[in-house]
């Protein structure tokens, strides 16, 4: 999948909620939210048969090993399935949640990506904790976890994302009103926007710095570096969740 790309299902969550109000037709939901992806199997059927039955909002899960915010009660089988992928689309109301797998097809030269949904029962989401939810200081909480953690990271002598990634660190730190908008729905709150902007970014730069090989740090500086990444990773996550859920309900809701 392409570098500094939202989840799937972030992505997912968001259109597929525009395809419940009737803004796009459920066939053309692969192409809007996963334009990247050459097959998508299983995801059509779901939302149309959620359409069917009244559904207003799809919201997501990015659930990491030891977090499981944002997971509806269900099977250990979703938990699974949910925390091996690190995502999965909920639907609040009737009680579900859609998991991808994605894959990679093809001969050398022709490569191509392949989504796989797979549904699994779960009970419904209240969405009252997502209506509670306070944008702004969602923003500041990753603001302030953000700025802590790379002043940290860089006064221990370790580079934060890495070579490559720290290029766009000063991006992450400094998204405002104005950041690209990754191709989703019009019509999201603009303080939506923003917070999807920079939890995404800051969740891939996370992700790129602990990818990153360090050879010529000492362990003990390694060991702490990875353990401060993994917690703005998990401050990221839980962020770009909730701005997500935020914003599709917004757009589920508007007048």
């Amino acid at each position: 999948m392409p570098e500094h790309e939202l989840p799937a299902s972030v992505r997912v969550a968001l259109w597929g909620t525009a395809v419940l109000g009737g803004r796009l037709p459920v066939r053309r939901l692969p192409a809007a939210a996963l334009p990247d992806v050459d097959e998508c199997v299983g995801l059509v059927e779901q939302v149309s048969l959620w359409a069917g039955l009244g559904e207003r909002a799809l919201l997501v899960a990015l659930p990491r090993p030891g977090d499981l915010s944002g997971m509806p009660r269900s099977s250990p089988e979703l938990v699974a399935a949910a925390t091996a992928a690190e995502e999965c689309v909920v639907v609040p109301g009737l009680g579900g949640a859609l998991v991808p797998e994605l894959t990679e097809y093809g001969p050398p030269g022709d490569r191509g990506w392949q989504a796989t949904w797979t549904a699994y029962p779960a009970e419904p989401f209240p969405t009252h904790r997502v209506e509670a939810l306070d944008l702004g200081g969602l923003e500041l909480r990753l603001r302030t976890e953000l700025a802590g953690l790379t002043e940290e990271l860089a006064s221990s002598g370790a580079p934060p994302f890495g070579a490559v990634a720290e290029r766009g660190a000063a991006r992450a730190r400094e998204a405002a009103s104005g950041a690209r908008r990754w191709g989703l729905p019009e019509d999201l709150p603009p303080r939506g926007l923003r917070v999807l902007d920079l939890a995404g970014t800051v969740l891939a730069l996370a992700d790129a710095g602990l990818d990153t090989v360090t050879s010529s740090l000492d362990s003990t500086t390694v060991v702490r570096r990875d353990e401060l990444l993994r917690r703005l990773r998990s401050t990221a996550a839980r962020t770009l969740a909730e701005a997500t859920n935020a914003s599709a309900l917004h757009l589920a809701y508007r007048a």
